[in-house]
């Protein structure tokens, strides 16, 4: 495991040499708020942040994403034969994504690659993606990680691991991936004993900081009948607006769907992010919805995260205690709330 001391200012410089070698996605500042962005000429990393307002999971899922074409006009090659469209695997890297927004990547996992089924796309961006993570010193109000199974200093998932010492960051090697990232850099002093010290201190005080609990222990053994049909939901549901903004925050939804679009005599079948949140995302062709009320689909959405998946798993919740639902949802529907009447 290498054990590496940068300068602020040289692990800004360290980034950008990475870009030789990798597609370096860092956190930026954009107005507001921060968000996992293509280093790129002219842009800035910024790692003062407590989390980035979207989650990285566009890095490897991305919200729209061409998947085949085909054309029928016969001047042109492989007229009439549907293609896969061009995709770039190459090595990439997401600096400073948060112990949460990792989780979420091994949670989501078990969709895209298990034994039945395997997505070639998101394994082959997850194969060559390094994730270094970032340490939480100062973790969001909102934040309740340590309740499902996480912690503002957890290295799950993770190559390497980076912490905010002050005036320097401490990055450590993981896996053999981390390790070949700070080989490629270079440079950099080999941390000392001092540095490991003040390191090792500051997890408990991060974990403190975290005030925000829920309750997890009963969803396992609760009845799937008696959750879908607690008089709770109506409750729950009443504020919400259907527009999506906690699903597409959310760093452990994967819903997709997938469309056709054709100009003249070109066409592309393409992937888009979709939410069970929106009246259409269960609308049959027939013209019947099974999830035509509002209430099905806060239903369908809560029990996804805290029963489902536990259920058909037997791993999680699928929710990683980042509070990015909490902070954004603009009627205060409150995740934190319904652990509490799930589990109750």
């Amino acid at each position: 495991m290498l054990k590496k001391s940068f300068s602020k200012e040289k692990w800004t410089e360290a980034l950008e040499g990475l870009r030789s070698a990798y597609k370096v996605y860092v956190p930026v500042k954009e107005g507001d708020f921060h968000n996992f962005r293509l280093l790129e000429n002219g842009r800035k990393p910024n790692f003062e942040f407590q989390n980035t307002r979207l989650s990285p999971k566009s890095v490897i899922l991305p919200q729209s994403e061409r998947m085949f074409e085909y054309t029928l006009d016969e001047s042109k090659e492989n007229a009439h034969v549907v293609r896969e469209s061009a995709k770039n695997f190459s090595p990439q890297v997401i600096v400073g994504i948060r112990p949460c927004d990792a989780l979420a990547f091994d949670l989501v996992r078990i969709n895209f690659d298990n034994p039945q089924f395997q997505d070639p796309w998101w394994v082959r961006r997850m194969e060559s993606t390094t994730l270094v993570g970032f340490a939480c010193n100062e973790p969001c109000a909102s934040c309740f990680c340590t309740s499902v199974g996480n912690g503002p200093f957890s290295e799950k998932g993770l190559d390497a691991f980076m912490v905010d010492l002050g005036d320097r960051y401490l990055v450590r090697s993981l896996t053999a991936k981390g390790e070949a990232l700070l080989d490629k850099i270079g440079f950099g002093a080999e941390a000392d004993d001092a540095l490991l010290k003040k390191a090792l201190s500051l997890p408990r005080a991060a974990e403190k900081k975290i005030t925000s609990k829920v309750p997890t222990e009963h969803l396992r053994e609760k009845p799937v009948n008696e959750l879908f049909n607690a008089p709770f939901w109506e409750r729950v549901s009443f504020a919400c607006i259907n527009c999506g903004t906690c699903t597409f925050l959310c760093p452990t939804c994967w819903c997709f769907d997938i469309q056709d679009e054709v100009s003249g005599k070109e066409g592309d079948r393409i992937r888009n992010w979709d939410a069970c949140m929106f009246p259409l995302f269960t609308l049959h062709g027939s013209g019947h919805n099974p999830r035509d009320k509002k209430l099905q689909r806060v239903r369908q959405r809560f029990m996804h995260k805290l029963k489902y998946y536990i259920d058909k798993y037997g791993n999680g919740p699928a929710c990683v205690g980042c509070g990015r639902c909490v902070q954004f949802c603009p009627v205060n529907i409150d995740i934190r709330k319904v652990f509490e009447l799930m589990n109750g």
